[in-house]
């Protein structure tokens, strides 16, 4: 078996969660002239923005469910810790590709972000929620075909 570890910073996905509102909110000034303060997320927002937070959590573990050794578990509180971050152990296959490690952080990282984007413009941006979710649902789909995947094995030539 294969053990990897998978870490996905909290404060790093909520200032993309950030960043991805602020431009939406600011592209739609000409035909909304309030939509950016509707739309971005501000520091006030992060409690409903936890919750997502931690839906997002609970898939991804879903997902990990057949694999996983550890999770850093969710405490049930009413503030906003920024560093509690998704950590979780897996034990793949041997024949897993560690080269994918990367490529699975980088998915969830993207997972985890429009996700939450998602879940906060059904509130904000009714017209771009449903492209964000579905941009979710690919990300995820993604992470499940790299844990699954297995390297081709290699044959040793017999002396």
């Amino acid at each position: 078996m294969t053990s990897v570890n998978i870490n996905i910073n909290k404060a790093n996905v909520y200032v993309e969660v950030a960043k991805t509102s602020s431009y939406s909110g600011a592209k739609m000034i000409d035909e909304a002239p309030n939509a950016y303060e509707k739309i971005f997320t501000t520091d006030e927002d992060r409690m409903m923005l936890e919750r997502f937070w931690r839906e997002a959590c609970n898939q991804v573990t879903d997902l990990f469910k057949p694999f996983l050794e550890s999770v850093v578990e969710l405490s049930e509180s009413h503030g906003i810790d920024l560093t509690a971050n998704y950590t979780a152990s897996l034990s793949l296959s041997s024949s897993y590709d560690p080269n994918l490690t990367n490529s699975i952080q980088n998915s969830l990282f993207s997972f985890f972000t429009n996700y939450i984007i998602a879940e906060w413009f059904k509130f904000t941006n009714k017209q771009e929620a449903q492209s964000y979710a579905n941009e979710a649902s690919a990300m995820l789909l993604d992470v499940k075909g790299k844990i699954y995947f297995k390297k081709k094995p290699t044959r040793v030539a017999p002396k």
